[in-house]
């Protein structure tokens, strides 16, 4: 009795009435939105990477949105976040008593995305055991819920996400390559906001306009930001500017305002940049503590730094481009055959 449907389900969906916003003006983000339209209508699994807090949740919601899914549910699960022995039955639901607690039935995220979409978030965290039975089930499009024995069809796009290097972590047995290529169907790299400022000012009037109490930026306020690396990438940026608006709500915020703003921000000491004078008749604020020097009172082996240097870029280029080789290179700059000889003399496995 293969593949019988039941799809009764008291997990709670995100239906989303607002169209998710990718905002951005550089060329990274408009070829993102390009790709977005290309494949929204497609069925084929997806795989978001980029650094945590790069918006690799909201081109999943964007996806969603513009397929031929979006009257159906959008439903999200951040691997990372559940314990390792609860997975199995969030993604597939349990039958009354599977185990101790299991009170009632209970369907998991596969059915209550039936006929839409499953957001994988940190995908790269998911222990091995769950990997094996992810895999099956992208494979048949049938689940077992735990304790129970009926199969269960469901009719699901995967959209994957993870900060994990995935290259590395199949080189280290802590991810499946098999799993990889069943998600890696078509990929998205989302950049880390350091690579785009030219985004930061719309990013900052985006999260203005959903302000109870909007402050304003000058225009060399804003530029300053973009200035700033952001290691936090746009999720850093909203806290950011949800912090301005308590402190600053209706007010216009110049250099000297962003320069208190960032001197009492929390993150790490490289993001609180502190600007300088807007005029010459404005207080400048304290000094940052000089640099101190990149050489030890040894010296530096300046070969063996620049080649650790060019291997970090390479592993770095290969997990944002999901281990393809030709968008790899096109990131470094590089020939394809260059790059592969450089991995094969670093012996840095080749996935393409």
């Amino acid at each position: 009795m293969r593949g019988k449907s039941r799809h009764s389900s008291p997990v709670a969906v995100r239906t989303d009435l607002q169209l998710a916003a990718l905002v951005g003006i550089s060329p990274a983000i408009a070829a993102i939105r390009c790709e977005i339209d290309k494949i929204a209508d497609a069925d084929a699994s997806v795989l978001i990477t980029g650094p945590s807090g790069s918006g690799k949740d909201v081109v999943a919601r964007l996806l969603h949105q513009k397929s031929r899914r979006a009257a159906r549910p959008f439903v999200a699960l951040n691997c990372a976040a559940v314990p390792a022995d609860l997975l199995e039955s969030e993604l597939f639901g349990h039958e009354l008593g599977a185990f101790t607690g299991a009170v009632k039935a209970r369907a998991g995220r596969f059915e209550a995305a039936h006929g839409g979409t499953l957001f994988l978030d940190e995908v790269g965290d998911m222990p091995a055991a769950m990997q094996a039975k992810l895999l099956r089930t992208l494979e048949t499009r049938v689940i077992e819920r735990v304790g129970g024995m009926l199969p269960i069809s469901v009719d699901v796009r995967v959209v994957a996400a993870t900060s994990v290097d995935l290259t590395a972590a199949i080189a280290a047995g802590r991810f499946r390559a098999d799993l990889l290529y069943r998600l890696d169907v078509i990929h998205i790299a989302m950049p880390p906001l350091h690579e785009r400022p030219e985004d930061v000012p719309c990013l900052v009037q985006h999260f203005l306009s959903a302000a109870a109490r909007p402050a304003r930026f000058t225009p060399a306020a804003l530029e300053a930001l973009a200035d700033l690396p952001w290691p936090g990438n746009v999720r850093e940026l909203k806290n950011f500017v949800e912090r301005a608006c308590i402190h600053h709500g209706d007010d216009t915020i110049g250099r000297e305002a962003l320069g208190q703003l960032l001197r009492g921000a929390t993150s790490p000491p490289q993001t609180s940049f502190v600007p300088p004078p807007e005029r010459p008749n404005e207080i400048a604020p304290p000094p940052l503590p000089t640099t101190p020097s990149l050489l030890g009172p040894d010296g530096v082996d300046l070969k063996q730094l620049l080649a650790d240097l060019e291997q970090a870029y390479i592993r770095e280029a290969l997990a944002l481009s999901g281990g393809t080789i030709a968008r790899c290179a096109r990131l470094l700059g590089l020939q394809r055959t260059t790059l592969i000889e450089k991995m094969r003399r670093m012996q840095i496995a080749l996935v393409d």
